[in-house]
């Protein structure tokens, strides 16, 4: 149980520019939620006291920086946003556990783990909603935990994380290392939208079960969370594995697990040879266009790409077949099509349909559960480091799924060893089976 001991309202130390931003189509195609991490810590020598007094300091002297993130956002057609730089602060809390860290196990994102990140109420009107929530907690045994949720539209992972990075180097009384580049007209164009040069169909509507219930019911299926593990050993069969008779570039070992991951799900899931399967992967554009974007652009760079197969190609064919579907979903992001995605969605009056909503029992946006799945990568991403005084983090990772079939992430472990773990999501009746089969014969 976590008892709420403050809250807190930290606005920027200093003045920062008072205007209304538009958003780019990157921006906009975002679920109107807050991405929820959590970073937890040994025990801390220093009191929650001091604590919490060094987050709000640093927080408000990061946020002179980072000011978009102490604005807000204001509704505008077709399910697009405008963020105002208002200052209006970012939500600090602070809160007790009665548990110890051990108690939570493996922290896979449970709603006990999601206790550790502000509660936001989305039906409250969209320009009072903070886009930046953060809450320390301290436990029993004098660990503690930092859960924060990050708008989604305001930053992806890459963003997000440059934030935690300096915010943490502020808070250990070091200057900013890497500034943020807050000018998102690199992505407006004041032109009419350009007819797409491609068909785009990441953003077509998943794949149905065949024979089964509609997608309605599948959103109701009660679903499960575990959090896999997978050795350097058992990564790097696979690995081996998906190269085996391959010529050419080897598949990596993202590409290889994520393969196995998407096989195994197939498979746990009993789909019929026909099933068609899509898996949903985000791809970083910012080094993908020309030129690149700058160095530190904050806010949203990354789109959506699907590789889709028949689950009996995936079965019947060695690994090497789904790491290659992987690979020609995520080379196509060229820069010729990432300019066409934009156009594609700037032709679009409501963008609602395509975003993606983390919530269980949404009625809203694409749903990639049965028979597809949404694998995130976080692999190359700066998530480990969180030094805010007191020592690095021993674990970081996602807070929340919200009970949402096929959700999945991909990280490297803290340790640096090679292994893998994954957080995974699925529903109940699946999710035993999973587990057998992507252990098996590794």
């Amino acid at each position: 149980m976590v008892i709420l001991k403050g809250c807190y309202t930290v606005k920027p130390a200093e003045p920062t520019p008072n205007n209304r931003l538009p958003l780019s189509e990157f921006d906009q195609a975002k679920p109107f939620i807050l991405s929820p991490t959590v970073y937890f810590y040994r025990p801390i020598g220093n009191s929650v006291a001091s604590a919490i007094d060094t987050l709000r300091d640093s927080l408000s002297r990061v946020l002179v920086h980072f000011y978009p993130l102490a604005g807000r956002l204001y509704s505008i057609d077709g399910g697009r946003f405008e963020l105002q730089c208002n200052a209006m602060g970012a939500l600090l809390f602070e809160a007790e556990s009665e548990s110890k860290m051990d108690d939570l196990g493996d922290f896979r994102p449970t709603p006990e783990i999601g206790e550790l990140v502000p509660h936001v109420d989305h039906s409250t009107p969209v320009h009072e909603i903070p886009l930046l929530v953060v809450q320390l907690t301290r436990f029993r045994c004098g660990g503690v935990c930092i859960g924060m949720g990050i708008s989604y539209i305001i930053a992806d992972g890459q963003s997000a994380l440059h934030f935690v990075g300096e915010w943490a180097r502020i808070a250990r009384g070091e200057k900013l290392d890497t500034a943020p580049f807050l000018d998102r007209e690199v992505f407006l164009d004041q032109n009419p939208p350009a007819a797409p040069r491609f068909d785009h169909e990441e953003y077509s509507t998943p794949p149905s079960l065949i024979g089964g219930t509609d997608e309605k019911e599948q959103r109701e299926m009660e679903t499960t969370v575990a959090m896999l593990k997978l050795s350097k050993d058992q990564v790097e069969k696979l690995k081996k594995k998906a190269n085996e008779g391959h010529k050419g570039r080897p598949y990596s070992r993202y590409e290889a697990v994520a393969g196995h991951i998407w096989r195994c799900a197939c498979k746990a899931r009993r789909h019929e040879s026909d099933q068609m399967t899509k898996i949903r992967v985000t791809v970083d554009c910012r080094n993908r266009l020309q030129p690149p974007l700058p160095k530190g652009y904050f806010g949203n760079a990354s789109l959506p790409t699907t590789p889709t197969s028949r689950a009996g190609e995936l079965l019947s064919k060695p690994l090497g077949y789904a790491s290659s579907r992987i690979r020609e979903a995520v080379e196509k992001m060229t820069d010729e099509y990432i300019r066409s995605a934009i156009d594609f969605l700037r032709c679009h009056p409501d963008l609602s349909k395509f975003k993606t909503f983390h919530s269980l029992r949404c009625p809203q946006g694409a749903f990639f559960g049965n028979p597809n799945l949404d694998i995130t990568s976080w692999m190359g991403l700066p998530i480990y480091g969180a030094d805010f005084g007191w020592g690095k983090e021993f674990h970081m990772g996602p807070a929340k799924f919200l009970g949402v079939d096929g959700k999945s992430f991909i990280l490297q472990s803290p340790h640096a060893d090679g292994s893998f773990i994954v957080p995974l999501c699925l529903q109940v009746d699946f999710m035993e089976a999973f587990n057998e089969l992507l252990y098996q014969d590794i």
